[in-house]
């Protein structure tokens, strides 16, 4: 593991250790906040926002990476093709200048736009707004044309009134020790899932299936990219080889599982969530090929070799899921235009 690993979650999370009592103790007034805020929203003195087009959030009770992005990208493709415009509205986590809201593209840095809306800007060639305010965000993605908004995160930014929630579901982590934070992974009570109208679950091996009321989806990855140009590389290639994993991501371990499993001698780097990249994080000692996720590698590409290849993944789900989508949207839509 690299010297510069990202801190773990606590072992009390998912690994089943004893909670401490100043956890248990902070998990109850986090849960009195929550409660709080939820209420306020449900009575009417915070106010909620529409953006005027239908909003789909896709996002997650748990912290850490769940596999939002993956299928955030979906989603634009798949609404695209069934003749929609849709945008995308996220915060930019980890974007210098944050309080600034800004348009990215897929020439936009990384620095400046974040690298979960710079990479789905490069994959989709879709309008993406980054900002603080995710109601601002909805309101110029519709003002530029967008007839639907696709949050990517935002379950708990309870502010935008949406149509559609999509949460997505760790299928190894699932929700831990059940508690909430600090005391466990839980960011609002798991019984908060009920509300949501998809519960996808991010399974971990293609032959798992997903429990009764939720939509199993898989990762489905192919080749390696070389991140100077050049002709993909299928992964089999590498298949009894050593590679030097990277992943700055919500959940490390999903990466290096998923290499291991395609037959790779896999040395892991974990980093922070949104880690800044610099050269020197790839002293490593050995040159070996480095492999690392998509949206590590939007962030690597001015200082990248010719060992550096990037692992894309696509998002893939039953079709009898877009079906029940595309027809919740089409009652959301139906019942706005009724409303006019």
């Amino acid at each position: 593991m690299s010297k510069r690993a990202m801190p773990q979650p606590p072992d009390y999370w998912f690994g089943g250790h004893p909670v401490p009592a100043w956890a248990r103790a902070l998990a109850g007034v986090y849960a009195a906040l929550v409660a709080l805020r939820r209420g306020l929203y449900r009575i009417g003195l915070l106010r909620r926002h529409r953006a005027g087009v239908p909003v789909i959030v896709v996002g997650n009770i748990t912290a850490g990476g769940t596999g939002k992005t993956p299928l955030t990208i979906a989603l634009v493709e798949r609404l695209r093709a069934a003749g929609f415009k849709p945008g995308v509205a996220s915060r930019g986590y980890g974007r210098s200048g944050a309080g600034q809201a800004r348009w990215v593209d897929a020439a936009t840095p990384p620095a400046d736009g974040g690298d979960e809306p710079v990479l789905i800007a490069r994959q989709t060639g879709t309008r993406v707004r980054v900002d603080r305010d995710r109601v601002a965000a909805a309101k110029a993605l519709v003002a530029a044309g967008c007839d639907v908004v696709i949050c990517d995160d935002g379950l708990q930014h309870y502010r935008l009134q949406r149509d559609v929630e999509i949460e997505v579901i760790d299928g190894a982590r699932r929700y831990g020790n059940g508690r909430l934070m600090p005391a466990g992974p839980l960011r609002e009570p798991a019984l908060r899932a009920a509300a949501c109208d998809f519960r996808v679950v991010n399974l971990p091996d293609a032959e798992d299936g997903a429990a009764f009321g939720e939509w199993p989806m898989h990762l489905q990855v192919d080749d390696a990219l070389p991140l100077r140009g050049g002709r993909p590389k299928p992964l089999s290639a590498f298949a009894g080889q050593r590679v030097h994993a990277v992943a700055g991501i919500g959940n490390p371990g999903r990466f290096f599982t998923m290499l291991r499993s395609q037959g790779l001698g896999v040395v892991p780097h974990a980093f922070a969530d949104h880690h800044a990249y610099q050269a020197g994080d790839f002293a490593f000692g050995s040159e070996l090929p480095v492999l690392m996720t998509e949206k590590d590698a939007v962030k690597c590409a001015a200082f990248a070799n010719a060992w550096f290849y990037s692992v894309p993944v696509a998002a893939k789900l039953p079709e009898a899921f877009w079906v029940a989508l595309l027809e919740r949207l089409g009652s959301v839509t139906s019942a706005n235009a009724g409303s006019r």
